[in-house]
């Protein structure tokens, strides 16, 4: 398919070559250990609700009617039919959901919007990226940019860290899960928590190897970027066996759960192993790799590391090009994370293919399953019986995760440099099918649930009839991977940025990578990309069973 004509209908799509071939994909249930991880995951990672409360966005965002309104039926129509138009409509929508609903005073972002919430530390590092990528892009100009970078990490840098329950954003450098948006102190009783602190670090190291020019602001960047990163005691964290523990609360101490085995995790150990002031001891990749091989399967054909919710498959490449670089595990398997992330989208798919719980809308090019929204913890009526549905789960295409029919556009989008085409005619379908729905000024509302028709039971978001649930919110952990793997995917731009990071380098080298762009004295890319500019050459020589992107990385 080229990129710009797109296929005339639905049913076209499904002519000609076969797009996929996986047979169903049903994992075992987990070992206690890993099921115990996921409850973890869900329950302290990337839980919500109970935070609510305390900002409504900032001066610049719209009316919260105009910015969740879906854009007409002829507008989604017409940016369905050139699907390059459609990516760059849909990166920087997104952008401008972070820049605008992104706190000027502070530089925090809320967790979510418009439901009134705290910010999130990892939506701020989504935010951080995304205010390189708008300046790339030229959304906003670069000194903007600068401008609104160097305020949130000087106040981030600012804020107090102490191990009393109250009056503090952190502790050991790290921070907590959720803070304030007005004083960026602990929100509530939100956990210190070592993934969300590493999302955030991704973030403020994209925009320390971005802003790189000799002037004020971006000098300031780049050293508020590196305090605090420096600070983060990643050693600390660390319990015996050398895993990371997933959080800490001033109240109980640290949790037992580790982060074990394949999940987003690896993000925390490449950034803990990098730091040269409180790195992880040298093994800590090893033993969070010991666990791999439960997770290695053969599925019908596809063998890979499993994990059922996309998100763990997208967020640490978004940082880290893993094309063409491998761990002894990975190596020792003749393949690398990337080449899995692709062997996970195309599983994901295969998922709604097979549709084992029988739900409305799955199909080839209706799919992904990862952490979102849903209607409500509520039992409703669906083809004739009571179904179990749920509000914020991390859903999953294994037998061990939930699957209540409801689908993120995150898990679909946030993977396109996995499987450019078949992510490419997925979300033409989704526009046509769906845009209506759920495109809004901001890009993609969060999710939505074609199987879900009672409005009275809907606890949040609403009922459109005859068509199904929509969420009335949009999530930033979730918007990030739109907006970071469009561009990836355009240009390889963060890709390119954090190859030359020293940080990100040398936890690379240090847990075991080997090859490619690695092997370079220095990153090949120019200190300040040129929008339309292919990946290094590591880039481009990806894994040979890799989908050829219809975009060819073209501005």
């Amino acid at each position: 398919m080229r990129l710009g004509v797109a296929p005339k209908s639905i049913d076209q799509l499904s002519s000609g070559r076969t797009i996929v071939k996986i047979k169903s994909v049903r994992a075992p249930r987990r070992e206690a250990n890993l099921t115990a991880l996921r409850g973890q995951v869900a329950a302290c990672v990337l839980a919500l609700p109970a935070f609510v409360g305390g900002y409504t966005g900032a001066g610049n965002a719209p009316s919260n009617h105009a910015a969740v309104a879906p854009l007409p039926k002829a507008a989604v129509m017409r940016l369905a039919a050139h699907p390059r138009r459609m990516f760059n409509d849909i990166e920087r929508r997104t952008f401008e959901y972070f820049w605008n609903t992104t706190d000027p005073r502070t530089g925090l972002t809320p967790d979510r919007w418009p439901t009134p919430s705290p910010s999130s530390i990892a939506a701020d590092g989504f935010a951080l990226t995304a205010d390189v990528i708008g300046a790339y892009r030229g959304y906003v100009s670069r000194e903007a940019a600068a401008e609104r970078a160097r305020t949130t990490l000087a106040f981030l840098a600012s804020r107090p860290q102490g191990s009393a329950a109250v009056g503090f954003a952190g502790y050991h450098g790290l921070f907590y899960h959720f803070l304030d948006m007005s004083t960026g102190l602990r929100s509530r009783n939100s956990e210190l928590s070592t993934i969300d602190t590493a999302l955030l670090m991704a973030g403020v190291l994209t925009a320390e190897s971005y802003f790189d020019r000799d002037t004020p602001v971006e000098r300031s960047v780049r050293h508020f970027a590196d305090r605090l990163y420096r600070n983060v005691d990643w050693r600390w964290t660390e319990r015996g066996g050398h895993r990371v523990r997933m959080g800490w609360l001033p109240e109980t101490g640290f949790y037992t759960s580790t982060w074990d085995g394949y999940s987003e995790g690896s993000l925390l150990y490449i950034l803990g192993l990098g730091s040269p002031t409180h790195p992880l001891r040298s093994d800590a990749w090893k033993a969070w790799a010991s666990t791999d091989p439960g997770e290695w399967r053969s599925l019908d054909g596809q063998t890979f590391l499993a994990f059922g919710p996309q998100f763990a498959n997208q967020y640490t490449a978004i940082w880290v090009d893993f094309q063409g670089i491998a761990d002894p595990f990975m190596a020792s398997h003749q393949s690398n994370y990337f080449q899995n992330g692709e062997r996970a989208t195309l599983a994901q798919q295969q998922f709604a293919i097979d549709d084992p719980h029988y739900w409305r809308g799955y199909s080839k090019y209706i799919w992904g399953l990862t952490a979102c929204d849903g209607p409500g913890n509520v039992r409703a009526p669906f083809h004739g019986r009571m179904r179990v549905f749920h509000s914020y789960a991390a859903r999953g295409i294994t037998s061990s995760d939930v699957d209540d029919g409801t689908l993120a556009p995150t898990a679909m989008v946030g993977s396109l440099p996995f499987a450019p085409r078949v992510v490419t005619y997925s979300t033409v379908a989704l526009m046509r099918m769906y845009g209506d729905m759920i495109y809004t000024r901001y890009g993609f509302l969060d999710s939505f649930n074609p199987s879900f028709t009672d409005a009275a039971l809907a606890e949040h978001g609403h009922v459109i009839p005859g068509r199904g649930w929509v969420d009335g919110d949009f999530i930033g952990i979730d918007q990030g991977p739109i907006l970071a793997m469009i561009e990836n995917e355009r240009s390889g731009l963060i890709w390119k940025l954090m190859q030359r990071n020293r940080y990100i380098r040398a936890g690379l080298l240090r847990a075991g990578f080997i090859g490619g762009w690695l092997y370079q004295r220095k990153a090949s890319a120019a200190l300040e990309p040129t929008p339309g500019a292919r990946s290094t050459e590591s880039a481009r020589r990806a894994v040979a069973t890799a989908s050829k992107s219809p975009m060819a990385r073209r501005p």
